[in-house]
């Protein structure tokens, strides 16, 4: 059975971040060494059809445990999905790298066992419509895994990271926001959170605007309201 939607709602290069492309896969492939175990703990335990939202270069695919049948990876920039691409024919598990926003997943309803977002909501221009997307995509008792930047605990980085998300950063670094709070995001949107933890990287030495992150797991239950409408 297809899990693709024939809709045209999602334009195939409706994200152009060319500069910031180059300089991301060239960042997260020399710092793998330290993000690469958090990669693997995210997607333990998956098993089924999985998507994936926000897909990069494709660093997760390697990652992936053989119980999960076919990975659906959706990347709305071009360059980053042609390394996807290049990912996708190295890696064990089936993977179909398709164009689409988080906004607007080209995909059927309640079509997947599991979701993927992996240091994505920071980037999304609309985390609530991202994340209705994933819940209807989603079975019920759908597993949704993620690995996302979050606001630093100290209130003078998270000064900051605020003053920062405010002006310069999402203009040099692809739309990121750093001071987003994914958790709050997945409850208010129907989620439920079963496990977080935090996550610093680097794990020693000076900390970055862009060191703190969360990790955990959350489901779609299976009878329960549809998420919230706030953007």
């Amino acid at each position: 059975m297809s899990v693709r939607s024939r809709s045209p709602r999602a334009p195939s290069d409706a994200v152009r971040h060319p500069v910031f492309s180059r300089v991301y896969a060239k960042v997260s492939t020399a710092t793998e060494r330290d993000v690469g175990p958090y990669r693997a703990e995210l997607l333990a335990g998956l098993s089924g059809r999985v998507i994936e939202i926000g897909a990069g270069n494709g660093l997760n695919f390697a990652h992936y445990p053989p119980e999960v049948s076919e990975v659906v990876a959706i990347e709305p920039e071009r360059l980053l999905r042609g390394l996807a691409l290049t990912a996708a024919r190295r890696s064990r598990t089936p993977v179909d790298v398709v164009p689409g926003v988080a906004e607007a997943l080209p995909v059927k309803s309640e079509a997947f066992d599991a979701a993927v977002l992996c240091l994505v909501l920071c980037s999304v221009r609309d985390t609530g419509r991202a994340l209705r997307e994933v819940h209807r995509v989603l079975r019920p008792d759908g597993v949704l895994r993620f690995f996302e930047h979050g606001v630093a605990p100290g209130r003078g980085m998270a000064a900051v990271q605020r003053g920062l998300d405010r002006t310069v950063w999402p203009f040099l670094f692809g739309g990121c926001h750093v001071a987003r709070d994914p958790v709050a995001s997945l409850t208010d949107r129907g989620f439920t959170v079963e496990a977080e933890r935090a996550v610093t990287i680097p794990a020693k030495g000076p900390r970055l605007p862009t060191s703190y992150l969360v990790l955990g797991s959350a489901r779609r239950p299976r009878e329960a309201p549809g998420p919230g409408a706030g953007g």
